[in-house]
């Protein structure tokens, strides 16, 4: 079956994510894994060591406790 086929054959109103990824901060963030970081975001601030980077989120770790913050909610990034 051919892409064209299967794309008929879902339903028009299946919901699609789309997210906006800042490729600096980002390209930033990658560069900080396995380093001891504080982000700050809308909510509140996070600290501990930056352990994976993914295209939407990042997991931060502290005390043996994972935290899995939101991209988009980060305003900014300290790299100690």
């Amino acid at each position: 079956m051919s892409e064209k086929q299967e794309e008929r054959n879902l339903p028009r109103n299946m919901p699609q994510m789309m997210t906006h990824v800042d490729p600096y901060l980002y390209e930033m963030l990658q560069a900080c894994t396995g380093s001891y970081v504080v982000i700050q975001t809308m909510k509140d601030t996070v600290r501990g060591e930056l352990a994976q980077v993914y295209p939407d989120h990042v997991v931060v770790v502290h005390n043996g406790y994972y935290f899995y913050v939101r991209i988009p909610q980060i305003i900014w990034v300290l790299r100690h």
